[in-house]
Order: structure tokens, then sequence, then C-alpha cells
């Protein structure tokens, strides 16, 4: 009688062999033989599929079993198999051009195209489609490509001839620049709550690098009125079926087919401006529901789109119950070019094996993206069996090319031979960019400042030479956690002050301390509004001497930490001797009309009178600020938190004690704020604002040092940021009472310009902000600044103001976002 033991074992090895799944593969094609790249591929009431690659080519994997296998694509007509697998087979399919038939309708002269109707309908539909999922789990692969097409082969005294080569490219400076794979686990729950936890990685040429395909990134829901893509358009892009499409878009009847026994009907959409931000292209609409069943759409740099000239979209949904219809696959393609360098490539994402009614927590979506150690380490037989998109010969080749490329660079040897290369000494280094010296293997990093930038000129110092530098290695890979050093010596030529400070960062446990200390000459004003080039700039060429300094010798500790999600905290010590400089030279190249050096007291400005005596304070400072979230991403390093869609609240107080150390100074300061940047107000932009308060109590004893101080500009040139002035004085209104300052900026992202003729070409954004200051001695100081700024960040401004005593009522002003 056979054992029931080895009885289980046979049935469980001949359940397991019959288990294997079968792979079906083939090359899908038009009628003339051409490939139709991308082509989508499932299974019929499943939620399994998978697409063709560029070539055709498909490869999809089942058990065993009877299924019914469409193919679609469209402008072609489905195309369905009945098999029966049991072994692997290949089958090639060929889509014939769907032929759309025009209904039988009457339409008289003036009338309005049929187009009109289906669309109104699926507006009608677009909420309840938009909610019809509450939550849901998807898989979900991502294929990642890029291709140098074009590139010259030098660049701004670049190598590119050189970069191409070492990174696998052809003579010719082409071929593919990023390739990647992923597969993920992706969760959502309405409305806005994800989480992804990414099961494998493959990078082309790297070994340690991890994927840039996100699924979240990938999501893409024309049922929303408006798309908010980023970095691609300064403008939300208008869904064709958003509320308010028909004042965007026209729209042309295409026909109809029948696929499944669900009637599709074919709309051409088509922006009623060229420059709107607005698609162009397909919709394909579901009769009698008026759902989405799939859309091929495109935009172009006519609609002021950023980095490339044409972006397609592609996605297709299939049912995953009857009532839900999710995407099958989505795909993006784009080309773009600049100065001789022309990129084209994909993103494609394929959804598979759905859940609309998961057992989900919000809890859970605290985490929204995990990757683990070790998801980019499978081998290529676990990718030739899970990836559901086969690779091209151009991209099995890249593969195999950066894999020796990729041993290379992480080999000793080579990263020495490249750190020598760029360790190398230049006079351009010193003078320009500074010098960095790097050794990758040992991750260690030592920098010195360029000799240009050391070198300033004011009225108190004369000719200042401030050279310093900074050593910083990586002491826990696996927190990613460095310690850092730096230090700076400085010597003023005029009244022979030698000065000198540094410092040590480092992470103690899971604070982050830092210890500093020595003496420097530096602003007043503890924000430092004007740079040392600009003022040197203004003192030598236009005789005004903005930059008030003092010197000071200190010794200081910060200790830092998040202590929980976006609760932040800092604490610090500080003991300071403050000493009063005077003007010592009075030299400028120019001598302008009415241009006269002032004191270094910003509130005596034609008197050389000490603006406070020689003092020593010791004070300590605490800080808190929280944003109403704890939302993380999880790396092998360690988690980055991600900025909240919420205002971030901050809490500071600061004592001085008096008699600590011969400390002089005696107050408390209580101040409070409230922030936030770039919040969405749909297709009329982005507002930031900031409001701060504070008083200072128990006063017994401060000096001007200690005083409450505010981002001002006397300048054509200014630094920007929320909490910015464009024509405050820098230091004529610092205060050690009371104060309340308010900032509130609007960014329209170019919804007035792009309607200009060649001023839309500049893909400028219009940009009004009000500044508003109150303290005992200023009342109600306003400001109403008026400009634009690039893309990269660059603004010119027209600003005027409000009760500004003895200061500029208008001015021009050019600054930098940040």
């Amino acid at each position: 009688m056979r054992s029931p033991l080895l009885l289980i074992i046979f049935l469980f090895l001949t359940s397991a062999i019959f288990a294997q799944d079968i792979t079906i593969r083939g090359k899908i094609t038009d009628e003339a033989g051409n490939a139709i790249p991308f082509a989508t591929v499932y299974v019929r009431n499943t939620t399994k599929g998978t697409s063709a690659n560029s070539d055709g080519s498909y490869t999809l994997s089942l058990t065993p079993g009877r299924y019914d296998v469409q193919y679609r694509a469209m402008g072609y007509r489905q195309e369905s198999r009945l098999l029966d697998l049991k072994t692997t087979q290949t089958l090639n399919i060929t889509l014939k051009a769907e032929d759309y038939q025009i209904k039988e309708v009457t339409i008289r002269a003036g009338a309005e195209d049929p187009a009109y109707a289906i669309i109104r309908k699926a507006i009608k539909k677009r909420k309840t489609y938009l909610n019809e999922v509450q939550a849901y789990t998807t898989e979900v692969y991502i294929k990642g490509m890029q291709k140098l097409l074009a590139a010259p082969k030098k660049f701004l005294g670049f190598d590119v001839q050189k970069m191409a080569r070492e990174n696998g490219l052809d003579s010719n400076r082409t071929g593919i620049v990023y390739l990647s794979e992923s597969q993920s686990k992706y969760s959502f729950m309405r409305p806005d709550k994800v989480h992804e936890e990414i099961i494998s990685s493959k990078f082309s040429g790297s070994n340690r690098a991890f994927t840039f395909n996100r699924a979240s990134d990938m999501q893409v829901n024309f049922y929303e009125n408006l798309q908010n893509w980023e970095g691609l358009s300064n403008r939300p892009l208008i869904s064709p079926i958003a509320d308010n499409a028909l004042s965007y878009y026209r729209y042309q009847y295409a026909g109809t087919a029948i696929e499944n026994g669900e009637t599709i009907n074919k709309i051409r959409v088509i922006p009623r401006n060229d420059y709107a931000p607005c698609f162009s292209g397909y919709i394909y609409i579901l009769e009698d529901s008026w759902r989405i069943q799939g859309l091929d759409l495109f935009i172009t740099k006519k609609a002021n789109i950023n980095f490339v000239d044409t972006l397609k979209v592609s996605e297709q949904f299939f049912p995953v119950s009857r009532s839900a219809w999710m995407p099958a696959s989505l795909k993006f393609e784009f080309t773009g070019g600049l100065f001789g360098f022309k990129l084209g490539g994909y993103f494609i994402s394929v959804y598979k094996d759905y859940n609309i009614n998961p057992k989900l927590d919000k809890t859970q979506f605290t985490e929204t993206l995990r990757i683990t150690k070790g998801v980019n380490k499978k081998d290529s037989v676990y990718w030739e069996q899970q990836r559901p998109i086969p690779l091209t010969g151009e991209e099995k080749t890249d593969y195999q090319k950066k894999a020796v490329l990729a041993a290379k660079r992480e080999s000793k040897p080579y990263l020495d031979s490249l750190d020598k290369e760029n360790n190398k000494v230049s006079i351009g280094k010193l003078l320009l960019g500074g010098y960095r010296h790097r050794n990758r293997y040992q991750h260690e990093t030592y920098n010195l400042n360029s000799l240009l930038s050391s070198v300033s000129y004011n009225t108190v110092e004369g000719l200042a030479l401030g050279y310093g530098g900074s050593f910083t290695k990586q002491i826990d890979s696996v927190n990613n956690r460095y310690l850092r050093i730096y230090g700076k010596v400085r010597y003023d030529f005029s009244n022979k002050l030698f000065n000198a400070s540094g410092g040590i960062t480092m992470p103690v446990g899971s604070f982050r301390l830092n210890l500093a200390g020595g003496s420097d000459v530096i602003d007043m004003n503890n924000h430092e509004p004007i740079t040392q080039l600009m003022n040197t700039a203004y003192t030598l060429l236009n005789r005004q001497n903005f930059e008030k300094l003092y010197q000071k010798q200190y010794a200081a500790a910060t200790l830092s930490k998040r202590i929980y999600g976006g609760w932040q905290a800092t604490a610090g010590a500080e003991w300071a001797n403050r000493r009063y400089l005077s003007n010592t030279t009075d030299y400028s190249f120019f001598h302008p009309k009415g241009h006269e050096f002032t004191s270094n007291n910003p509130l005596s400005p034609g008197a050389d009178v000490p603006l406070f005596p020689e003092n020593q304070s010791f004070k300590f400072s605490v800080r808190t600020t929280y944003d109403f979230s704890n939302r993380y991403e999880t790396y092998p390093t360690g988690k980055r938190y991600l900025p909240s869609k919420y205002p971030t609240v901050g809490l500071s107080f600061t004592k001085a004690v008096k008699n600590v150390f011969g400390s002089d100074a005696d107050y408390n300061l209580l101040s409070a704020d409230i922030s936030k940047t770039d919040i969405p107000m749909g297709f009329y932009g982005k507002t930031s604002f900031y409001v701060g308060a504070g008083k200072f109590f128990n006063a017994k004893n401060i000096y001007y040092t200690d005083y409450k101080h505010f981002s001002g500009n006397q300048v054509l040139f200014y630094q920007g940021g929320i909490s910015s002035f464009l024509l405050l004085d820098y230091y004529r209104f610092s205060t050690g009472d009371k104060y309340l300052e308010g900032h509130l900026e609007h960014n329209f992202s170019g919804l007035i310009t792009n309607q200009i003729p060649l001023i839309r070409k500049l893909k400028l954004q219009e940009i009004i902000n009000i500044n508003y200051l109150s303290t005992p001695t200023l009342k109600n100081y306003t400001e109403l600044g008026i400009g634009f700024q690039t893309n990269i960040g660059l603004r010119v401004m027209y600003g005027t103001s409000f009760n500004n005593p003895g200061g500029a009522n208008q001015a021009i002003r050019i600054g930098a976002s940040f």
C-alpha cells in the first residue's frame, strides 16, 4: 500500500507542475504587416492583461485553462481568440483598421454636430464615474525608455562625444539614455490617499540605482476637471469632459463601432484656442453608460508646455466588475529638443489584478511609497518570467552593454580613476567655481570656496578676504547620515581685523547636532538681505554702502530632531560678544552726484555714533513647526517626509539670560508664524502666503542686534522669498517691541500672457504680491508688487509702497523666486 505521505507529496508536485504558467507570445500587426506598438492584450472578464512593446511583440503568462483573449489598439477593430491553453504557444494577430460607421442622422444647416450631445451626457456622468470606485488595489508594471536622437559634439565647452561614449551611446551620440522597469503594488483611497510598494526595480547601467518609475506619477484621471501635471505645464490642462469643457473644445462625431456588444462613439476633440491648455485627438465614449472607453490625445508646445515639443497620452479601460471600468494600460510618448539636443521616449504602465473592494485602513497611507533593500537585485531569469512587455532587440542590447559598464563603474579602480580626473586642480576652478576633491569609494568630499566669491569690499572693512571650506563624509549609509566639518578665515585690509570661525555637524542618535564658534564680521540684519557681491558693486560703482556690519565672537550649539511626522523641533544656546564697528574707508571707483556714504549706524546715517556698546549675551532658543501631515516615503537609506498640502505653523521662543557668562542682555521674545506656498487655485494659478507676529516682553536690556529684523530691499536686485519685501529699508524699521508682518502672493501661471501673440513664447507667469508690516514706529506699511516670472524663477517686479517714511515709493526690482 502506498504511503499517505508519498501520495500527498506526489499530488503536491503534480499540482505544482500543472499550475505552472503557460506563455502566449506573438506579434500584433496591421493588415500591411506593420507592427502595432503598445496594443493591449487582456483576458475577458478578468483583470489580467499585458501590452505589446514598441515592435508589436507581446507575451502573456496564464495558468492552463480556457480563456477569451482580446487584442485592442486605438483605431483598430478588436480581435478575440478562444484558447484552450495546455502548452506554450505562439499566436500572431492581425488587427484591421476600425471602420467607424456614421449613424444616419439628419443634420440641418447650422445644426449642432451629434458629438456635442454625447459629450454633454459624458460630462453629466463625470462625477459619477469619478467617485464610482472609492478604493482599490492593483499591480502595476511600468517601463520607461528615453533615447537621445541627436546631439552636438560639444556644448558650452562640455565634451558631449566623450560623455556619449562613456554612457554606451553610438558614435553619432544617439541611443538609449534611460531604460528602467518596475513592478509595484498600488493602493488608492478617495480622495487622494495612495500607497505604493516597489516589488522589483531594474535600471539599465546601474546595479545600485532605483527606478524613477512611480505608479503614482502615472495616475491620470480624465474624470477630473483639471490635469495638474506639475512641471510639464505652468497651467492645469483641461479634460475634454470637464464641467466647462464646451467653452474650451470643439467636437466632431467620427462614428461608432461595436465591441463586446458595446457601442463605442469616437469623438474628435479640438481646442477652440490653439494656445489654450487643451488636448487634441480622440476620446471614445460608450453608448448608454457614457463612460470613457479609451482616449488617444496629444498636446504640443503651442499650448506652452515645458521641456517637450509633443506629448501623447493613450489610455484604455476595461471592465473589472459589472459596474466599474478601470485603466488597463496608460502610455505617454514624448519628443522634444533644445540647443541641438533631441530626445524622444515613452512611459507605459500595465495594470492587473484589480480589487475594487479592498480592506484598507487610512493609517496605512501615511507611508506613500516603500522601496526596500534588494528590490533592484532581481536577476534576468526573474525578469524574463515577470515582465509583461517583452524587450525589443535594442533594449536587450542596452541592458547587456550597460551591465558591463555598471560593473566597471562600481569598481574601486574606476572610481579612483574618475576621482583622479575630476579632482584635478585648475585656475578656473579656484577662481570661479571653487575646488572639490571627492573620494567616491570612501564617501568623502573636500570643498574649497571660489576665490572670487571670497573677496568683498565695504566701508567698514575695506577690502576683505573671507576664505572657507568644508569636509563631508557619509558615516551611516543605512540612514544616509553625514559628518560635516566647516570653517573659514577672514581678514580685513582696512581695519586690520582677523577673524576665524568654524563648526561641525553630526548625527547624535536620532538628533542632529551642530557645534560652532569663533569670530566673524556679520550683517546686523540676521536675514542678510543684501549679498556681499551686491553691496560690493554698489559701494565701488555707485558710492552707496547699504550693508551694516558688526563683529561677533561666539560659541553655539544647536540640536534638531523630527519628533513625529510633520512635527519638527530645534533647540539651541549661544554665547556671544558683540562689538560695533565704524567705517574705516570712503574709497569708491565713481562718485555719482548726490551719492555719499553713510555711517555704519543705520539709525544715524550722518554721524558715525556707535549704535550699541560692546556687550555680551547668553541666550537659548527653541522653535517647533508642524505641517499637519506625517506622510513619508521609505527608501533603503531611510525616510523622506513629503511636503504637506496644509499650512505650516511655527512657534519660537528666545530668552536672553543676564549674568550668565557675563551676559548683559536680558529679554524674552515669543513669536509665531503660519505659511504655505503654491496653493493650487485650478486654472487661475497658485497662491502663497506668510504671516508672522511676535512680541518682546520683560525686555530689561536689549541691543539692536537682538531686534526682530525683516527681509527688506533697497537695490535693483533682490533676494526673493515669500517673506521678503520689495522696498523696505534694511535696518531702520527693525523692532525690539512687537510686530505683525504678512505676505500674500499669487502666480497666475500665464493665464493672461498666454493670450498675447509672441509674448506667449516667453512662457511668462504673472505675479501679484502684497506685503504688510506694522510695528510701534511703522504703522501699516504696505507694498503692492506686479510683475512677471520666467520658468527658471527669474522675476521682474514693479513695486509701490504706502506709509513708507523716507524710503522709495516706487521702483523696479529684479530677483529670483526660491
